[in-house]
């Protein structure tokens, strides 16, 4: 048994407006299923998609805190052309920029019009593949006590675990990596951002929670109510959502 993630959910105040600023971000298109604003590949909404980790944006109503949070996107780019001409249009759409302690560095650092920080990324080999999403980026304490967790819960590969970051992408080799790299802040409120994962066809998802409670994972109450998906959270309290083929 193994899970996959299959999407970014963020919250939002006004998930119809910020879904459509992550479709602009990622050349993807905005669907409204439900109350809910799916971000995916044009061509109608697929879920899970075989090979993009796409975006859920779910209606909250509160607002993000000036917290920083946790788990951001960064951002793919092919030049230094693509990426600029990326930043200015999303500034037109309402990002701006952000100072997150980055320094100076070859990467722009912006927040949505909501305030939930992401990264465009310079031009970089690694991501030549990924689609829009390099990397989804976790902050964490101990990158290698990540890869423990996330190797036993996740069926993707681990590239590369050191005591500053933990890497892992799909085995199948396409769409973004997933990252947890060693910060020195520590968790102090829930997160705007978080991913959720899904078992495959045939495993069950009450048996995969449990699976993940005996690897160190709790649950967690964030006002879900009674919902066909279980929330958890990994040993380090970072949220994340198993959820069940419909």
């Amino acid at each position: 048994m193994a899970l996959r993630p299959v999407q970014v959910n963020i919250k939002a105040l006004d998930c119809s407006a910020l879904g459509r600023f992550w479709a602009e971000a990622l050349g993807w298109t905005a669907y409204s299923p439900g109350v809910t604003t799916y971000v995916g590949p044009a061509g109608g909404p697929v879920w899970p998609d075989p090979v993009a980790v796409c975006v859920d944006i779910v209606p909250v109503p509160e607002p993000k805190t000036t917290t920083k949070n946790r788990v951001h996107l960064d951002l793919a780019t092919t030049s230094a052309a693509h990426q600029a001409e990326l930043v200015a249009r999303l500034q037109a759409h309402g990002a701006t920029p952000a100072d997150v302690g980055q320094g100076d560095v070859p990467w722009t650092v912006l927040a949505d019009p909501e305030g939930n920080e992401f990264c465009v990324l310079e031009p970089r080999e690694i991501y030549r593949d990924t689609g829009p999403i390099a990397a989804v980026v976790v902050d964490c304490a101990d990158p290698r006590a990540m890869a423990g967790f996330w190797g036993e819960a996740m069926d993707w590969t681990l590239h590369e675990v050191t005591d500053t970051q933990a890497v892992f992408r799909s085995a199948k080799g396409g769409g973004p990596y997933l990252e947890f790299i060693r910060t020195p802040d520590v968790k102090t409120v829930p997160d705007r951002v978080h991913l959720d994962l899904l078992p495959y066809p045939g495993d069950d998802k009450t048996a995969e929670a449990a699976r993940l409670r005996a690897l160190g994972a709790t649950d967690i109450d964030v006002g879900q109510g009674d919902v066909p998906w279980t929330c958890l959270a990994d040993p380090e309290g970072h949220e994340f959502c198993v959820c069940a083929l419909s």
